[in-house]
């Protein structure tokens, strides 16, 4: 776990509401959205935003969006979400493995690490960055940055 400074994010986003392990379908809309409309060079990367506890929220209320990160001067499209990420200081834990393995990840960050940190969770809710494109990776080999906002 390394502790960063993430600055301030721009995501064209689409919102999820259920299971985490299903908001791939709202990456899926947002990829097509970007591929019909020629977007992709103003593409900066992919990240989740993640704002419930999977173990305090019934699964069917959890809340999360799906984006794609984009520069200052994107023109966001009507049907996509303009969410904005806070800059602040984060843990960072970098997840090898498929994402049905990620709360195993969580687990840890949340349950081991930060308890021993001596650190406080900022409110703010925690965010995924993918770092390769589980379309041509191996699940076991998807690289995803867990992201957990620090005081």
């Amino acid at each position: 776990v390394e502790i960063r400074t993430r600055p301030q994010g721009r995501f064209a986003a689409l919102g999820h509401t259920g299971p985490y392990l299903e908001i791939g379908k709202r990456f899926e809309a947002l990829a097509a959205m970007f591929s019909s409309r020629g977007l992709w060079p103003s593409a900066q990367g992919m990240a989740g935003v993640y704002y419930d506890d999977p173990n305090a929220v019934a699964e069917a209320d959890l809340r999360s969006h799906a984006g794609i990160l984009v520069g200052a001067d994107f023109k966001m499209p009507d049907d996509m979400e303009d969410l904005v990420v806070s800059e602040g200081r984060v843990a960072v834990m970098t997840f090898k493995g498929p994402y049905s393995g990620l709360k195993a990840g969580y687990d840890y960050l949340y349950g081991v690490w930060l308890p021993e940190s001596g650190e406080e969770p900022r409110d703010a809710p925690a965010m995924e960055i993918y770092l390769n494109d589980p379309t041509d990776t191996a699940p076991e080999e998807l690289l995803t940055e867990v992201c957990l906002p620090l005081k």
